[in-house]
Parts: C-alpha cells; sequence; structure tokens
C-alpha cells in the first residue's frame, strides 16, 4: 500500500470527498515540495515509497521488545448486541470468538472475527487467552441498558465532526457481488462501489453507524494506483 494506504486517507475524509474533486493525494516525486493539503511530502527517486527516507519519524526495523506484539483488536461500543451479533455474524459472516461479562460494572464485550472456533479451546479460561491471541478482531462493547433506553442518543461514529475514528476494512472476495447480497439485506451504504472518483470500493454501516470499507484484491491495484 502506498504511505497515504487507501483506508488511512479515507477515514479522514467526509463523503462529500466522494463526490467532489479531492486534494491531491500525491506529490511529485521532488524533495520537500509544499502540497495544498499542507503535507510536507518527501520522496527520493532512489528510494521505496515506504522507506524510513520518505517517512521521517518511521523505523525500518523494530525494536526487539516488540517482536511478539500483533494487532489484536479495534474496539466501539454498542447499542444493542442482539442487533449488532446478527449483522457482524449474518451479514459479514464473523464468528463470535468470546463474550466476557462484568456484572459490577454493567457491561459485555464480545469478541468477533474470522475465526475457526472449533479450534477453540473448551475451557472459558483457555478460550479467552485464545481469544486475546486472534489477530483483527472486533470488540464489540455493550453498555448494559443501552437497547432499552429511549432517551440513548447512540455513539459518535467518527466521519462527523469532530472527526476521529474512520472505519475498518473487510476484504470480500467480489465488491459488486458482496454489495448486491448487502442491497438485499438491507444494509446501509455511505457509498456505493460505482459511486465518486474511487470506484470498486463500497462503504456500508453497521447498525450502529459505524463505516466499514469493502474491497478485493482483484481491483484494488486499479483503484489506488495512481497513488503508488
Amino acid at each position: 500500500m502506498a504511505s497515504l494506504s487507501i483506508t488511512n486517507t479515507l477515514s479522514r475524509l467526509s463523503l462529500s470527498t466522494f463526490t467532489s474533486p479531492p486534494l491531491p493525494l500525491f506529490c511529485p516525486t521532488i524533495t520537500k515540495f509544499k502540497c495544498p493539503n499542507r503535507f510536507r511530502l518527501f520522496s527520493m527517486a532512489s528510494e521505496p515509497k515506504e522507506s524510513p527516507a520518505n517517512n521521517p519519524g518511521l523505523h525500518a526495523t523494530p525494536d526487539e521488545a516488540t517482536k511478539g506484539y500483533i494487532m489484536q483488536q479495534t474496539m466501539y461500543r454498542i447499542k444493542d448486541p442482539k442487533v449488532s451479533l446478527d449483522f457482524y455474524s449474518r451479514v459479514l459472516g464473523m464468528s463470535l470468538l468470546k463474550r466476557l461479562d462484568f456484572p459490577d460494572m454493567k457491561f459485555s464485550l464480545y469478541f468477533m472475527g474470522y475465526e475457526n472456533t472449533a479450534s477453540a479451546p473448551s475451557d472459558p479460561v483457555d478460550r479467552t487467552v485464545w481469544t486475546f491471541g486472534r489477530q483483527a478482531t472486533i470488540e464489540l462493547t455493550h453498555n448494559w441498558g443501552t437497547e432499552s433506553d429511549s432517551d440513548f442518543k447512540g455513539y459518535h461514529n467518527g466521519n462527523s465532526e469532530p472527526r476521529g475514528f474512520g472505519h475498518i476494512g473487510i476484504t470480500v472476495d467480489e465488491t459488486y457481488k458482496a454489495c448486491e447480497r448487502f442491497e438485499r439485506l438491507g444494509v446501509e451504504f455511505v457509498k456505493k462501489p460505482t459511486d465518486g472518483k474511487m470506484k470498486d470500493i463500497a462503504f456500508i454501516k453497521d447498525p450502529d453507524g459505524y463505516w466499514i470499507e469493502i474491497f478485493d484484491l482483484k481491483s484494488i491495484a486499479k483503484t489506488v494506483g495512481s497513488a503508488a
């Protein structure tokens, strides 16, 4: 992926970006060129874009102390676990890896992911440890009572002011085929794969309004080719 990756870039852009000319995402291969978006990008023709020379602050060799680190989870809060579990299991095909309940603090955690749960340990504690060793899981946090609270306004999804968190991304076999199925299932779209300037990728919403990017490996190179 490019140093300004599709996922990092889109998470900083509002929906209007897909329907109006975006700011340049790529600067010519020159040194210390000031881009219109005020980011100074450094590029050296003899070095890959992902090299430390082109990415100030980047350490090419991770500290030995971080050797065993993995990207394990992304957490966001949900209003109603019944609705969210249906979406992530039925619509997106994830499995529930582990559920943790905290009665004293009145909340539950649901860890979802693309794992074969048949390989999970049967002992509850061992299964918890197993879950925390899986990569790229979604941790759905439910604070008890929100599902039946008529005054509950929901959670901020990060894509309106003040913006922050943007989205997660799901790789599918075929973007258009997946989106046709999502439409049949009544999934809400932020962007369909035919919309905007960036074709062949889509954005859908989960029940709480969080954005999910949908793309396939067959077309992603074409979609972001000019930024590579």
